[in-house]
């Protein structure tokens, strides 16, 4: 591989007599990663089913390496939403932010999702995760991530920081920035990203995560955490940026983002490998020692950086917080959408229930008003409203586990069966079944919809999502 000689020499300053292992990483090929998803699966039964061969990352609980040889997402359980395809180093940035069961998240630069998937899934169904991407074609594909694995206090957006900002003020408890960068840490997974890296360059992505990191810090309460992260090995893109969030807002500093060695313990994890934070390289404050390098020399994964920041709580704003009120539309909700609604066996306040444009949602508790935003998604889509009918959504059935709908045909991942329901097709059926939605299960895994009418089966996989 042939490096921009510009890049070359400014690693060769970096790494000093490291530059030659670094430079003979590029002879190895690059690592495939696969995360558990929790909502679902736990990691020891993930891998008991794990369809591809795997072993662990070493220092992310539910994170695999697989054979790069074979395609994790040509089998139903990726179908199913158990597992997401992302690579090892990547995984880092959303397991070090310490979420805990009822915070508000947001993930400010998130699509595709990778790291909004983790985030979602470690809140375990409460409080409320805002995942928002610039770009309204690549929101699409995060919101089809965030569907897929069944997370349902989400709500996408796809708007810029300086309007988010405007609506929410002090209002999140942790923020994750991966911030836009110039991809030097991905050279060797993605060689074409060289080519974004010499017309770009450095400077432009520095701008640019600055501007960002300072809309971000007005969004985070005080006593709070914010995690930023890039694919780079940038000093103007990774300890230059932080020193300058911290000369703008002197609120913030630096903390350790590794978990204590008894926590590592307990919980099967080794950082070995990992390097720290270079405050001589930007002549900053020494806080940025506690920042996180991955080398692809020194782990078995990609280039990244990482910086957990803390706000101190001095200074605070007097932040009125606004709830939604009980829908005006509440009463639209058809009567066949409430009987389908009451035979769900998971908890929905029907105080949380709202109706647009005949489609039923579930939103999340403590959401600010929101007119304004380009919203791609408001809380769980619940199912859309037809005439005499009720029609469940595919991101319900992926929100479910199979013991919350009674009304379900079990399938085996063996089955020719399951491909053909995935590929929207007829299957047919060994027993006969009443009139009525069920539940398509693999392995005891929700996989979407379908409707039996007189005995004629109808297949409600989502057209969108189906396997070519």
């Amino acid at each position: 591989m042939t490096l921009p000689k510009l890049f070359e020499d400014r690693m060769k300053t970096l790494l000093g007599e490291e530059y030659e292992d670094y430079l003979q990483c590029f002879d190895q090929p690059h690592y495939g990663g696969l995360r558990a998803n929790h909502l679902k699966i736990t990691p020891e039964q993930f891998e008991q089913i794990c369809p591809v061969p795997s072993e662990r990352v070493p220092w992310i609980r539910n994170g695999y390496y697989y054979d790069t040889s074979t395609q994790p997402a040509r089998h139903p359980y990726y179908y199913a939403g158990l597992y997401y395809i992302q690579e090892p180093s990547a995984m880092t940035p959303a397991s070090l932010l310490p979420i805990e069961k009822g915070d508000k998240v947001l993930d400010i630069c998130a699509a595709p999702g990778g790291k909004s998937t983790e985030l979602g899934a470690r809140l375990f169904g409460e409080g409320l995760l805002v995942s928002n991407d610039i770009s309204n074609s690549r929101a699409k594909a995060l919101l089809k991530n965030i569907e897929l694995f069944g997370i349902r206090n989400a709500v996408v957006l796809s708007e810029a920081p300086v309007k988010l900002a405007g609506y929410f003020p002090e209002y999140f408890d942790k923020i994750l920035i991966d911030a836009p960068c110039s991809g030097e840490g991905m050279f060797r997974k993605s060689p074409a990203i060289m080519k974004n890296w010499e017309q770009y360059g450095v400077e432009y992505y520095s701008k640019l995560q600055k501007e960002i990191i300072l809309f971000a810090a007005k969004m985070l309460k005080p006593g709070g955490y914010m995690l930023y992260s890039t694919c780079t090995f940038s000093p103007e893109e990774n300890e230059g940026t932080i020193a300058y969030l911290l000369k703008e807002c002197p609120e913030f500093s630096v903390v350790n983002a590794l978990p204590e060695e008894e926590t590592r313990k307990v919980l099967g994890i080794s950082y070995e490998g990992f390097d720290f934070g270079k405050p001589e390289w930007v002549d900053g404050p020494e806080e940025l020692k506690h920042c996180i390098r991955l080398w692809p020399h020194k782990i078995k994964g990609e280039g990244h950086f990482i910086t957990l920041l803390h706000k101190r709580e001095e200074n605070a704003l007097t932040i009125k917080e606004v709830s939604y009120s009980v829908p005006k539309n509440k009463s639209l909700i058809s009567e066949e959408a409430l009987a389908f609604i009451q035979k769900l066996k998971f908890p929905i306040d029907k105080e949380q229930l709202h109706v647009h444009e005949d489609r039923v949602y579930m939103l999340p508790k403590g959401l600010p008003d929101l007119k304004g935003l380009r919203i791609m998604r408001q809380g769980l889509l619940l199912g859309e409203m037809k005439k005499q009918r009720f029609e469940p959504s595919q991101a319900l059935a992926n929100a479910l586990k199979i013991e919350d709908y009674d009304d379900t045909i079990r399938l085996n991942s063996e089955d020719s069966n399951v491909i053909r329901y995935l590929k929207c097709e007829t299957i047919d059926l060994q027993k006969d079944y009443p009139d009525g939605w069920y539940l398509i299960c693999v392995d005891g895994y929700p996989l979407g919809w379908a409707k039996i009418t007189n005995g004629n089966f109808k297949n409600k996989y989502l057209p969108g999502w189906r396997w070519v």
